[in-house]
């Protein structure tokens, strides 16, 4: 837990599309508590770099855009100097970049002490890369959520379908691999289990399952009601 606050903080790691935000968000809503979603913070600072023209290779331009971010997130929204970008960031061109740039150690610190922030009585639910890791290391509950690239693949396909984009299976299933690749073998904050992380395997799982997992877990730890 958190040395400075009194909240809980529940982390969830894990590859892209493992389902990491739709399991968060449910825990959280279930529980009371504040969710973080860290990876739209990159996905923000990949879209904003997009429309200021920047390239992937402007370190520290990028990461003067990832401080300066003027985002919020009221409803469930996410909103980028107030403009609704809460399906714009879901584009894949914007999730490469933010795969890319998430490998820059600028960028991570330009949004270290942001997510850090989001932590607020009663308790927060944070996904991403690093939050057991790196984030919020004192977490008294890490997960790491994972699932076969396969189903991953077939969830993003469904996801992005639904909100009108069009893809392809195959180009979905090198993407992921790709970032997977990425992710996993950065030099800064890679993707990787805590030591005393709890994996989930939800290849087979519906979301019901893998929230009770996860809640189980919480009780487990005597902070669940």
């Amino acid at each position: 837990m958190n040395k400075q606050t009194p909240a809980a903080v529940i982390t969830i790691d894990g590859p892209t599309a493992s389902g990491k935000g739709t399991i968060a968000s449910r825990v959280a809503q279930h529980l009371g508590w504040d969710v973080l979603d860290s990876g739209a913070l990159y996905r923000l600072t990949a879209l904003n770099a997009l429309r200021a023209g920047l390239h992937a290779e402007d370190v520290e331009g990028v990461a003067k855009v990832a401080r300066e971010l003027d985002v919020a997130f009221p409803d469930g929204r996410i909103l980028l100097e107030g403009d609704d970008v809460s399906a714009a960031i879901r584009q894949e061109n914007v999730g490469n970049l933010a795969s890319r740039i998430a490998s820059y150690p600028q960028v991570r610190e330009a949004l270290l002490q942001r997510q850090r922030d989001f932590l607020r009585p009663p308790g927060l639910v944070a996904d991403g890369r690093d939050m057991g890791t790196v984030i919020f290391p004192d977490a008294p509950l890490k997960i790491f959520l994972v699932a076969a690239v396969e189903a991953r693949a077939e969830r993003r396909y469904k996801q992005l379908r639904e909100k009108g984009f069009s893809v392809k299976m195959t180009d979905l299933l090198e993407d992921i691999l790709a970032r997977d690749a990425r992710d996993s073998n950065r030099a800064s904050a890679p993707l990787v289990a805590a030591p005393d992380a709890i994996t989930i395997d939800s290849s087979h799982l519906n979301i019901d399952q893998t929230v009770q997992a996860v809640l189980d877990l919480w009780s487990k730890t005597g902070g669940a009601k």
